[in-house]
């Protein structure tokens, strides 16, 4: 069976929505994908500030960003399948809209980005809310890409996103360990633009500072680092706990920066570690997401990881920068399907769980 999926993420990073045109193929169980096409469409400052502000929006106000955004989503759709030729070519839309409140302890989360809005302005059917029935079922809603990772991504025995947040998985024997590890371009992006950059390119500006021992033990201990798994991580945890922490000490910003990037690279050795991996030997991670293109951070990890027997790999530049909005589109093929799509070993949940809201467009 064969999928044209649109995939849609929108991260906490707020660097824009990504957007791909995925072919799935199913034969026999076995699950193979193509980006045909994918970009990311750039957030205006309005944008961006829009979306950072919503969780302190009342109701109906709200509301009212959950409509206008999920029309800008479907206006951006539109736009890409012009640019694409891919009018008649789509058989749906899966969106993972932008999260706002993620509260799993109180069972709810919320994604910004109405699924209805999205298939009103497309005319495609859409999937949306990929995260609620497993949150519902007492998981942690996150993450919810190991999916991916086992039935697209085999091969390797850790898989590492590193985007707004930084998150791990490990097969361990016929079951997969997910957890978030901690905050990572949210707060990388946020010290860049002290110096009016976007983001640091390349991780330059982290490699020419110095790493300040007391930041980093500060940051290293956390209490949620050291809280056992499934667990997960909301976006403020970065802007309202880690980020005033880093702005208590007096450092320049390329201090600030490494001392970041070191902290990643410490949680992510200290995640392996605790995720247990049944191989003996050398083994392999895979990295993608927006850290995967920062060479700095790329090298420290891989610093950290080596005395684990670890190997890092950075694969084609296409499926590090688009790797999660191809799992949102497998997501959305086996919410088609009726088919398990979020994995109760990795969020902690009562069961495994088909996730996802249907709104069928002009079907």
């Amino acid at each position: 069976m064969v999928y044209n999926v649109i995939g849609l993420m929108s991260g906490s990073s707020l660097d824009g929505l990504d957007i791909a045109f995925v072919e799935l193929s199913e034969v026999g169980g076995t699950w193979t994908y193509v980006i045909r096409h994918a970009e990311c469409r750039d957030y205006t400052p309005e944008w961006v500030e829009a979306l950072k502000g919503a969780i302190n929006l009342p109701a109906r106000e709200y509301q009212l960003l959950h409509s206008r955004y999920g029309r800008h989503i479907g206006g951006e759709v539109m736009d890409f399948i012009a640019r694409h030729n891919l009018d008649h070519k789509v058989h749906f839309i899966a969106s993972h809209g932008h999260t706002t409140f993620h509260i799993p302890e109180e069972h709810t989360t919320s994604q910004l980005g109405c699924g209805a809005a999205i298939a009103a302005v497309t005319g495609l059917p859409v999937i949306s809310d990929l995260r609620a029935m497993d949150v519902a079922l007492g998981g942690q809603g996150a993450p919810i890409v190991p999916i991916g990772e086992k039935l697209l991504f085999g091969g390797y025995d850790y898989w590492l996103n590193l985007g707004g947040i930084a998150n791990i998985s490990a097969r361990d024997g016929d079951l997969f360990r997910a957890f978030d590890i901690c905050p990572a371009n949210r707060v990388l992006d946020a010290l860049a633009a002290a110096l009016g950059k976007a983001y640091d390119e390349n991780g330059a500006l982290a490699a020419g500072g110095v790493t300040d021992a007391k930041l980093l033990q500060e940051l290293n201990s956390q209490p949620y680092y050291s809280q056992p798994f499934p667990k997960s991580l909301a976006n403020d945890f970065g802007t309202d706990v880690l980020l005033p922490l880093i702005a208590r000490h007096t450092l320049s910003v390329q201090g600030k920066l490494r001392t970041y990037v070191e902290h990643i690279a410490a949680q992510t050795a200290a995640a392996a570690q605790s995720l247990p991996v049944a191989k003996e030997g050398p083994k392999k991670l895979l990295v993608t997401g927006g850290g995967a293109f920062n060479a700095c951070l790329v090298k420290s990890i891989t610093e950290q990881l080596a005395p684990l027997g670890i190997e890092v790999l950075v694969p084609d530049a296409q499926t590090a920068a688009y790797k999660e909005a191809l799992v949102m589109a497998l997501i959305g093929a086996l919410r088609w399907r009726q088919q398990p799509n979020v994995l109760a070993s990795v969020t902690g949940a009562s069961r495994d769980s088909v996730n996802g809201t249907l709104w069928l467009g002009e079907g």
